[in-house]
């Protein structure tokens, strides 16, 4: 079962607290500089997937793409599945993600779809937990981010340098101060 930001359920609390994370994080530090745009238009959508087991997560996620699939982007760009009850444990959504690219490979949305990862304690290979570069993947729940690839590849065409985003997003939140940390992160540590 899955709630949506754009109906009644726009109060839920892990879309209240991933809209923050959106707004203050992704675009108030440029992390995404694509996402202002559409977020400013209404084109993301929050949908909270409530499933208690990866495979019921794995359908709320599969829903949404077909639900990508029948809309235009002009009317809905882009939908961050917010996963409230199931893959808490970083392995565990880690390895989900295994999942996730057979379901674009058995639908055959190679091309069509890619899906962004962030979790609460997302950690790149290579780094320790508390290297502020894990930083630009946390967010406060379990996030399944669908992009269009085309609008990607439109969106990086046109964006001077944009091999460098991910350097510069390192940079940003290596230089943010203890406090800054807290207050934009309040979910880690808890």
């Amino acid at each position: 079962m899955t709630t949506t930001d754009s109906h009644f359920h726009n109060q839920h609390p892990a879309i209240v607290a991933t809209r923050r994370w959106l707004e203050d994080v992704v675009i108030g530090l440029n992390l995404c500089p694509f996402a202002h745009k559409p977020n400013r238009q209404g084109l993301i959508d929050l949908v909270v997937s409530e499933a208690e087991r990866e495979e019921e997560v794995l359908l709320d996620l599969q829903s949404q793409m077909q639900r990508l699939d029948q809309t235009p982007a002009n009317q809905l760009e882009t939908v961050v599945l917010v996963i409230s009850n199931c893959l808490q444990d970083f392995a565990d959504y880690n390895q989900f993600l295994d999942w996730v690219d057979s379901l674009i490979e058995q639908f055959d949305w190679q091309g069509i779809y890619q899906v962004a990862s962030f979790h609460p304690d997302y950690q790149f290979g290579g780094t320790l937990p508390e290297d502020a570069e894990n930083l630009t993947n946390r967010a406060p729940y379990p996030l399944l981010h669908i992009i269009r690839e085309d609008s990607m590849e439109k969106a990086l065409a046109s964006y001077p340098d944009s091999d460098k985003i991910p350097e510069t997003n390192i940079a940003r939140v290596s230089s943010l101060t203890e406090a800054e940390v807290a207050k934009l992160f309040p979910y880690l540590n808890r």
